[in-house]
C-alpha cells in the first residue's frame, strides 16, 4: 500500500484511523464525500471539523461535490422508510464509495478505505460489500477491508473526540436516519 485515500464521514470516526496510519508511516489523503448529510449546515460543520483535524496533522483533505439532490434520487427514493443498517444504508455506502473509488483511480491512489468501518452504528458487512464493489468498478484501486474498531481504535476514537473537542453528531447525517432515531 503506497498511496491511501481515506473516505471520511466525519472527524470523530476518522481521528483514530488517521493517528494509526500516521504512526505506521502511512500518510492518507482524506476524501470528504458525504452528499447524504442534511441540512447543508450540518454538512459544513462536519466538513470543518474534518478539515481542522487534517490541517493539524499536516495531511491533505479533498472535498467531493456536495449533491444532496442526486443522493436523494439515487439512494433514498423508495427507501425512505428503510431501517438503519437496511437497504438504504447499503445504497448510501455504495454511492459515496463509488465516488471515492473513481477519485482514487483518477488521481493515482492505489488503496481506498473508509472511516465508515469505525462506527459501531454501521454494518461492517455493508461497508465491505460497498467498498469491494466500488473498487471493482475502477482500475488500479484496491479496497482496504479493515474493521477500524479493533486494536484499541474504538477507545482511542472516544479519547480523540474529547481531546479535540469534536462536534460529535448523534446520527449518520441523512434526514431519514435522524427521523428513525427521533432526532429533531
Amino acid at each position: 500500500m503506497k498511496n491511501v485515500l481515506l473516505h471520511s464521514c466525519c472527524a470523530p470516526c476518522s481521528g483514530a484511523i488517521i493517528e494509526w496510519m500516521l504512526s505506521n508511516d502511512i500518510r492518507p489523503t482524506i476524501f470528504f464525500s458525504n452528499s447524504n448529510i442534511s441540512p447543508k449546515e450540518e454538512y459544513e460543520l462536519r466538513k470543518y471539523e474534518c478539515a481542522r483535524f487534517a490541517q493539524k496533522n499536516g495531511i491533505e483533505m479533498v472535498e467531493d461535490e456536495y449533491d444532496h439532490d442526486t443522493w436523494l434520487k439515487d439512494v433514498a427514493e423508495g427507501f425512505e422508510d428503510a431501517p438503519e443498517r437496511g437497504s438504504r444504508c447499503l445504497r448510501c455506502f455504495k454511492f459515496r464509495l463509488e465516488r471515492a473509488a473513481r477519485y482514487a483511480s483518477e488521481h493515482g491512489f492505489d488503496t481506498l478505505t473508509t472511516s465508515l468501518a469505525s462506527s459501531r452504528w454501521k454494518s461492517l458487512e455493508q461497508v465491505s460489500e460497498a467498498g469491494f464493489e466500488a473498487c471493482g468498478k475502477v482500475c488500479g484501486v484496491e479496497w482496504w477491508d479493515r474493521n477500524w474498531r479493533k486494536g484499541g481504535l474504538q477507545e482511542r476514537r472516544n479519547q480523540i473526540i474529547k481531546e479535540e473537542n469534536f462536534y460529535n453528531q448523534l446520527f449518520c447525517g441523512c434526514e431519514f436516519s435522524k427521523k428513525n432515531l427521533g432526532i429533531k
